[in-house]
């Protein structure tokens, strides 16, 4: 949502706010799937404490900005969408606006000089206590940004918008310590929640009428509460009666079991998509980045998935330019990249953050413009293999699982509906079909991003 640039004015906060009962609130999310899980925590928790949560920042009483870290680009996003949100005072000089999340974590000091009209920062461990700030007034920003070992938000129903997938954060936080990750130092480290709260979730999320979930963590994979690991885990959120598909993102390479690939060939609603962070192809660089493993020991991982789950889907990170990448480096990453021949890749070019190790100790020497060619390349590299991978498609009939129409109607202006195949892949379609309907479509044609068909029958 895009709203006009107003010209600002100065905030002085009232003395005493008004209670919750009444109060709008209105949450923008920004980063990965993890904040969007968060966004809908928060909203539950206000909502139980007697705010209105409402989707125009316009009519809102309270605005929210639940941000990401992890690129210093989504940091500049946040601060220029806070400060045109500021100029809505003009016309409502009592509202206010809050920073959450990890930006706020890791920006906590320096945030108040960037953005002084902000009234609240609380980092991603404080949300229980935000109905209680949100009541307090003072002439400074509100601060909140204890990192706290034992909170998972156990206990707290997200409250969800309607569609087809539903997000289950499993485990919070992580204790890699990547040297160019940020991730530990605003989240925490790791702590998991108990699977039995987990099902419970889970069942709740099938009752509400949704038949996907995707299971969450920043090393989702790494996750033991008890006696029961990622594997059993699969297990038991793949028997909830009413969940087709079962999903989880992002499993960190180190931890993949043998019981967790078993898990994924075995159990029928978990789907056949994984994403793997590679980050390089290079030892020395995986190396420089402490990701714990080498290439070939990647290389062992995707070769044993790949066995056990023939029609797997495989996407990937890929970080260029980091510390000392020199030109044989980068070779290796590309010749990696076609001999893995991942589905899509999310693609960077490394940008240090201040707090992690890189930052503190590596220099970053690879100069800008070679890291924007470098990832024009491997952009270009990939475009090719997935657009090659995708024709494999044409002539088969998939499984897909309806989101709603398109937002793109057909070239004679017909509306089209989409959903995503087992593998995760986008599927559109001409004929009509209800949001979370299961349907066959016959694969006509494909682009590197999009498989394109006509419905056929009712998947089985």
């Amino acid at each position: 949502m895009n709203l006009p640039l107003l010209e600002t004015t100065e905030y002085q906060p009232v003395a005493t706010r008004p209670g919750p009962a009444g109060r709008r609130v209105y949450i923008e999310t920004y980063g990965c799937q993890m904040n969007v899980a968060d966004s809908e925590l928060v909203a539950s928790i206000l909502a139980d404490a007697g705010f209105q949560i409402t989707e125009q920042a316009e009519q809102a009483d309270i605005i929210l900005l639940n941000t990401c870290a992890v690129r210093e680009h989504a940091e500049e996003r946040v601060i220029g969408r806070v400060s045109q949100l500021n100029g809505l005072r003009a016309h409502r000089p009592n509202l206010t606006l809050g920073i959450l999340g990890c930006m706020a974590q890791h920006l906590s000091k320096t945030l108040p000089d960037r953005a002084p009209f902000v009234d609240l920062v609380m980092g991603p461990d404080s949300y229980r206590r935000l109905p209680q700030l949100l009541s307090q007034s003072s002439d400074d920003a509100l601060l909140d940004v204890r990192l706290d070992r034992s909170e998972n938000y156990s206990g707290v129903h997200p409250q969800r918008t309607t569609g087809t997938n539903a997000w289950v954060t499993i485990i919070r936080g992580c204790d890699k310590f990547c040297t160019f990750c940020i991730v530990p130092f605003v989240r925490g480290r790791e702590r998991s929640v108990a699977a039995d709260q987990i099902v419970r979730q889970v069942q709740h999320i099938a009752a509400e009428g949704f038949k996907e979930v995707t299971l969450l963590g920043q090393t989702v994979n790494s996750y033991r509460a008890d006696d029961v690991d990622f594997a059993d885990l699969l297990r038991q959120v793949s028997q909830v009666e009413g969940i087709e598909r079962v999903r989880f993102t992002s499993p960190y390479p180190v931890d993949f079991t043998d019981r967790v690939i078993d898990a994924m060939a075995e159990v029928g609603p978990v789907c056949p998509s994984l994403h793997l962070p590679v980050q390089s192809g290079s030892d020395e660089q995986l190396a420089r980045m402490r990701r714990g493993y080498t290439v070939d020991q990647y290389r062992q991982l995707v070769h044993k998935l790949r066995a056990a789950l023939p029609d797997l889907a495989l996407t990937t990170d890929i970080i260029t330019g980091f510390c000392g990448e020199t030109d044989a480096d980068f070779r290796q990453t590309c010749d990696l990249m076609e001999e893995i021949r991942y589905d899509s890749a999310f693609m960077f070019k490394y940008s240090e953050r201040e707090g992690t190790y890189a930052h503190k100790k590596l220099p970053d020497d690879v100069p800008q413009a070679v890291k924007g060619e470098r990832l024009q390349h491997i952009i270009a590299l990939q475009e090719g293999i997935s657009r090659q991978i995708n024709q494999q498609q044409v002539g088969r009939t998939v499984e897909v699982l309806v989101e709603g129409p398109s937002k793109r109607p057909a070239a004679d202006g017909q509306p089209r509906y989409y959903g995503r195949t087992p593998q995760g892949k986008t599927a559109i379609f001409p004929q009509l079909a209800a949001s979370n309907e299961l349907v066959a479509v016959h694969i006509a044609r494909t682009t590197s991003h999009t498989l394109f068909g006509d419905r056929i029958d009712d998947a089985a």
